[in-house]
Parts: structure tokens; C-alpha cells; sequence
């Protein structure tokens, strides 16, 4: 094929899930590797599902990404339009095709007919087929009543580019509904005309589809059309890895990973990891090294586990590769209020210290609001900690108290005061865990921070100092502290 079209056909119901996303990453990343197009194609036959504001979801979370499609509902394209409930004529005209074929029919039946039909196969232990229960002589079909496809059962072996070689009998295709007593098509009709009529090439969906498959073969060879190429993407698992994931493993909305401070590569990356990999032990991709080096043969068959830990080491590890200058605009909305007349050199000073201790953008307030503001001490942070805890009131002074005559008299540069630290140990005769620790708590009040030596050259002599002598002077008393 010379001319690769993929499509994201979601429906508009209002949760773009990292499943959905991976879909629509995958078929983009085909279609950039081969020079081709990736359509967004917007599937809202089923009107009660529909949520509102879905659609500009999709899209907003799309571009956010970075997987800019070609042709869409917004933007237009050759075959447009670009959303289902806007191509019910077409659906018509094909559907017309199949009766005068003699291939499909209208559905006489009520849905109490329907009913006793399936209690019949239950009774019967025998799994319910419409086609068992064809009528002979239906009506003409004006609408009013489902249209059902005829089918021709016979059994089917196809290719997948990810699941390999499949196959299926005859006993799993039936007559499927066409088009609802709404008017409006099904899913199962309506993908493969849209997919005809916009030439798509590749189909690249999830895993539920796949026991549809047959019947959609029987109805490509009834509409006399090519098969083009399959794709099915196994599920992603919940982080036990025993189900599906879903809402209530807590799975987010793909934005709110993006409220959230996690980077749009980041997400790309994780996303594209989930079930496939380059036969290396390379993790962290580009965006441009992911549209080098991806192939649908290595996406795996079973099920991606769903690993935030994961996602969230390698937010910080793509943090890490932006300049400081890309940081420093992406992190715009991030900051502490103590940093509101502080300049663009300070912020970006301080920003390139904290930029290595970085997993998602929202670090940025507890990694930097002390570099602007008075901190509030939080002795807790001393009392709860397995080594410091075990410190006297007076260790805590003494500590102190030599922490800040040995920087007194020191170059306030990195080196120097990586210099009076290591004498200071030397001494206390401390374990660096211990007394850094202390004096870094001392002078941030912070959980973590970037290194000691970098972290006092960036507050400054006077600051740390000022904080040292601080935190001496606000330390409960032992009498508290047994309290």
C-alpha cells in the first residue's frame, strides 16, 4: 500500500481513557512512519450514550498529545464529514445495496418475540442465534423496524497484525442489526462504511471487538469490499494485573495526568510502552525515536499492566531532558505564590537546581516555595524520622550550632560549602544521613530538596544563617518534646 490511512473513530462519551488514547496513538504512529494520514472520525450512532462537550474532550486531548490528525470533524478533509450522525444518507444508499442484493431485511419481530426466542435457547441450552429465527417473508423495510443484515455463515481465518493467524467457525455469525428503528446505524455497520468510503487502510482497535470480527468478514464480502488490514491491541490491566482496567482501579481521564503536572511525551512514551516494546532495553523514547522504531509485530498479545509508578519515574526522567528554557515555559502555572515578584533569572536559577528532583511539574511548590519565603518550621518532620528522632534537644543544638560557625567563614559557592560540610562531619564525627539531613530540614522545612551544597549556595549565607540560628531558637524544649 502506498497510500497508509489510519483512523481514531472513539465515541463521544466523555472519558478518554489511556486505552483509548493508546489506540489512537498507535494508528498515528502508522500513519507518520509511512507518510500517510490519521483521521479522527467521531462515532455517535448510539445518541444515549452521547455526552456533552465529549467531542471537544477528544480533541483537546488529542492535541495536547501531540497526535495531530489530518482530517477530522473540525478541521474537514476529502471525506468528510467526519462524524456518523452527520452521514446517515450514506449509510441509507449501502444499506439499500444489501436489500436489492437480497442480503438484508426488516425485523418483523417485538422485542417480547425477541425475548421468548432467547428464553427458548436458554431452556435449550444452546446459545441464541437471530438467524435461527429468519422470517420467511419479512415486510419492506421503511424505517420503522430494525434493519438486519442476512448472513452467509461460513467459517473465516484471517490475519492480524498483532494477534497473528485467527480463525472461527460458522456457529458465531448471525444476522446483526444494520440500521436501529432510530434511524441511525450500528457500530458494526457503520465503521465499515465509513472505513470503505474514507479509504482507511489499517484498522487499529481493542481487544472487545475481536468475537465481532467474523460477522464483520461476512459483511465485507456481502458489500463486495476488501479486507484491509487488522490490528487488535490487547486490553490494559489494572496494576494487580487479575482484570480489565477501568474507573475504578483509578484510572484518570488522560488530561488529568496533564492538570496533574506529567508531561505530554511522558505520557506518549508510557502509553506506547504499554504492550509493546523495540526487542532493547531502551525505555525512554521521543516522540521521534517512537515513530522510528515502532512496528505493530511487537506489540504483545496479552494484557499491559497499568503501572503509575512506572509512569510516574519516567515523567521525571523526560523532565530531565528538557532545557531549562522549555522547563521554565511549561511550568508557568506552577509556581508558589512567594515567587510572584521574583524575576525570570531567579526563578530560572532555582528552577535548574530542583529540575533533577522533578517527577511532575506540581513538585515544583514544594521544591522551591522555601528558595522564596520564610518556611514554617515542622519539627514532626525531625520526631518522624527513624535516624533524626533519635537526636537530644541538645545534639540538635550542638549539630546546629557547628553547622553554622563552619559556614560562617566559607566561600558561599557550591565547592566551598561542599567543602566546610565534608570538615564538618569530620568534626562531629556524624554520619552524612544524619547531620545533611538536619541541616537541611533546618534551613527548608522541606521533604525533599536538591543537593545540600546547592541548595545553601542558592538561599544564600545570610539565609541559611538566619534559618540555622531559627531553627535553634524554635526547637521545643526537652520538657515539650517529652510532653
Amino acid at each position: 500500500m502506498t497510500d497508509v490511512r489510519t483512523r481514531f473513530a472513539p465515541s463521544p462519551t466523555g472519558f478518554m481513557h489511556v486505552g483509548s488514547v493508546r489506540t489512537a496513538l498507535f494508528a498515528w504512529i502508522v500513519a507518520r512512519q509511512a507518510k500517510g494520514q490519521f483521521v479522527l472520525r467521531i462515532e455517535d450512532t448510539d445518541q444515549a450514550r452521547e455526552v456533552e462537550g465529549s467531542v471537544a474532550h477528544i480533541v483537546t486531548t488529542l492535541k495536547s498529545l501531540g497526535i495531530q490528525y489530518d482530517e477530522g470533524p473540525d478541521i474537514g478533509g476529502p471525506y468528510a464529514p467526519y462524524t456518523q450522525s452527520e452521514r446517515l444518507d450514506s449509510y441509507k444508499v449501502w444499506a439499500q445495496k444489501l436489500i436489492d442484493a437480497g442480503r438484508a431485511y426488516a425485523d418483523p419481530y417485538t422485542a417480547e418475540e425477541l425475548q421468548a426466542f432467547r428464553d427458548q435457547a436458554k431452556a435449550e441450552k444452546r446459545a441464541f442465534l437471530y438467524r435461527h429465527h429468519r422470517p420467511e417473508n419479512p415486510p419492506i423495510w421503511d424505517g420503522s423496524t430494525p434493519l438486519r443484515f442476512k448472513s452467509d455463515p461460513k467459517a473465516y481465518t484471517w490475519h492480524d497484525e498483532v494477534m497473528g493467524d485467527m480463525h472461527a467457525g460458522a456457529e458465531v455469525i448471525d444476522d446483526i442489526i444494520l440500521i436501529k428503528s432510530d434511524g441511525f446505524p450500528t457500530y458494526n455497520f457503520a465503521h465499515i462504511v465509513d472505513d470503505a468510503e474514507m479509504a482507511i487502510t489499517h484498522i487499529i482497535r481493542g481487544q472487545e471487538f475481536i468475537s465481532s470480527q467474523p460477522n464483520y468478514l461476512n459483511l465485507y464480502e456481502a458489500l463486495e469490499l476488501p479486507f484491509p488490514l487488522f490490528a487488535t491491541m490487547p486490553h490494559i490491566m489494572a496494576e494487580s494485573g487479575g482484570k480489565k482496567l477501568g474507573k475504578r482501579d483509578g484510572a484518570k481521564d488522560v488530561l488529568d495526568y496533564l492538570k496533574d503536572g506529567y508531561l505530554p511525551e511522558a505520557l506518549v512514551n508510557f502509553i506506547a510502552s504499554l504492550g509493546w516494546n523495540d526487542g532493547t532495553e531502551q525505555e525512554i523514547f521521543t516522540v521521534e525515536e517512537l515513530i522510528e522504531k515502532f512496528s505493530l509485530s511487537r506489540v504483545q498479545h496479552s494484557g499491559a499492566r497499568f503501572d503509575e509508578q512506572r509512569l510516574l519515574w519516567m515523567n521525571g526522567q523526560h523532565i530531565r531532558l528538557l532545557s531549562i528554557d522549555d522547563l521554565y515555559a511549561r511550568v508557568a502555572d506552577f509556581w508558589p505564590e512567594a515567587t510572584a515578584s521574583a524575576s525570570d533569572e531567579r526563578k530560572k536559577q532555582i528552577l535548574s537546581l530542583v529540575q533533577d528532583r522533578m517527577k511532575t511539574l506540581k513538585d515544583l511548590p514544594i521544591l522551591s516555595n522555601y528558595f522564596f519565603a520564610e518556611p514554617t518550621p515542622d519539627w514532626s518532620m525531625i520526631a518522624d524520622n527513624k535516624q533524626l528522632s533519635a537526636l537530644t534537644h541538645g545534639d540538635i543544638t550542638a549539630l546546629l550550632t557547628s553547622a553554622k560557625d563552619a559556614l560562617k567563614v566559607s566561600e558561599f559557592d557550591p565547592e566551598s560549602i561542599q567543602h566546610a560540610l565534608n570538615g564538618l562531619l569530620e568534626s562531629t564525627g556524624q554520619k552524612p544521613g544524619i547531620l545533611f539531613s538536619l541541616i537541611r530540614i533546618a534551613v527548608s522545612w522541606a521533604p525533599f530538596s536538591p543537593s545540600l551544597n546547592d541548595t545553601l549556595a542558592a538561599l544564600g549565607k545570610d539565609t541559611v544563617i538566619a534559618r540555622l540560628d531559627q531553627t535553634i531558637q524554635s526547637q521545643p524544649s526537652p520538657q515539650q518534646t517529652d510532653d
